[in-house]
């Protein structure tokens, strides 16, 4: 820990942090390989000021854990039917072991069939996506991922919730420069992004949601007591989280949104959701430039008027924190050493 010139904030490097909450997860039943895997995307999550998906999402993965809901032990199964398409069962685990025990296949599969269709059912997701697909990009490949989850989004022209919020993710390789790797969810807000708003009582732009009877609010609060979001974009972001949907929790063979019964699980909050994951060689069969391409066509974004890429934000925040420490609340800090048993 470093720079503690204001006494309500420290600064963590990523290692110290990660290996923090993976004494966390496994204080919580969680085996030593899956507690790794979520560290990392939490630490990460927190380095690249992904706030809605670091350490604020903690209590949440703990609660899901002691409650049963979720099995922080289990082994994914992993099959591969024909020449390309995977499917991966978490036996209700976390999205994210079932896809690190995946990935050696995955790549295997695109180096002889230029493209692996990923299927996982039965899985928690509870994090950012753009971790996901990140890596892929960086080995050059382009990736593409949807994931679905717990029901708190109505679709356009509904009173009730249906859909998750339904994130999609695609990463693809640049020359000479960082992927551009693009996460967003089909909602108007992130949820997590909600429920930071109503933790520091702050109102929700106009549009973002409804509460528990369907009239229009601003109030997180209340968009989270029964309330939803709204899709983006009206019809066609609705249009968008219905593809989701059906890619996430069809396709896959998982279970719908609208299916999370969390009842019998009293503190639960990772939704059991699918997730759709593409990966494809750009330059199969001779090279198309891709990466060049890709190249050019940033450079007219950006000439163009765009005053940044998509993830430039968090590039710049990963850069600072890998020289400076991952900014942390020394409250935040406390409480994460509570929950690994580190006391005062």
């Amino acid at each position: 820990m470093t720079d503690k010139a204001d006494p309500q904030d420290a600064r963590v490097g990523f290692q110290e942090l990660k290996s923090l909450l993976k004494t966390i997860y496994m204080n919580n039943r969680t085996s030593s390989e899956t507690a790794d895997i979520l560290a990392e995307n939490c630490a990460g999550c927190e380095r690249d000021g992904a706030l809605s998906h670091g350490i604020f999402r903690m209590s949440g993965y703990v609660d899901s854990l002691q409650s049963g809901w979720v099995d922080g032990l289990t082994v994914p199964d992993v099959a591969r039917f024909g020449p390309s398409f995977i499917r991966i069962d978490a036996r209700n685990g976390f999205a994210q072991r079932a896809l690190a025990s995946a990935d050696q296949l995955i790549r295997r599969t695109v180096g002889e069939t230029g493209i692996a269709i990923v299927a996982i059912r039965n899985s928690h997701h509870f994090s950012a996506l753009w971790p996901d697909v990140e890596p892929f990009a960086v080995a050059g490949y382009l990736a593409i991922t949807a994931v679905n989850g717990l029901a708190n989004v109505v679709p356009h022209g509904g009173r009730l919730a249906v859909y998750g919020t339904n994130p999609i993710a695609f990463a693809v390789p640049v020359h000479n420069a960082q992927p551009l790797v693009v996460d967003q969810a089909t909602s108007v807000m992130a949820n997590g992004e909600v429920r930071l708003h109503a933790q520091a009582n702050k109102p929700v732009p106009a549009g973002t949601g409804v509460d528990r009877e369907g009239n229009p609010t601003t109030d997180p609060h209340a968009i989270l007591a029964g309330g939803a979001l709204n899709t983006f974009g009206g019809y066609k972001g609705s249009s968008i989280a219905l593809l989701v949907e059906i890619l996430a929790g069809a396709v896959t063979g998982g279970q719908f949104s609208f299916e999370n019964d969390f009842t019998s699980f009293p503190g639960a909050q990772t939704p059991k959701a699918g997730q759709l994951l593409i990966v494809v060689d750009p330059n199969w069969g001779g090279s198309t430039n891709f990466g060049s391409r890709l190249a050019f066509l940033c450079a007219q974004l950006l000439n163009a008027g765009q005053d940044r890429l998509p993830g430039a934000r968090r590039l710049t925040n990963r850069a600072a924190a890998e020289l400076s420490g991952i900014p942390i609340t020394m409250n935040d800090l406390q409480r994460l050493r509570t929950l690994a048993g580190e006391g005062s």
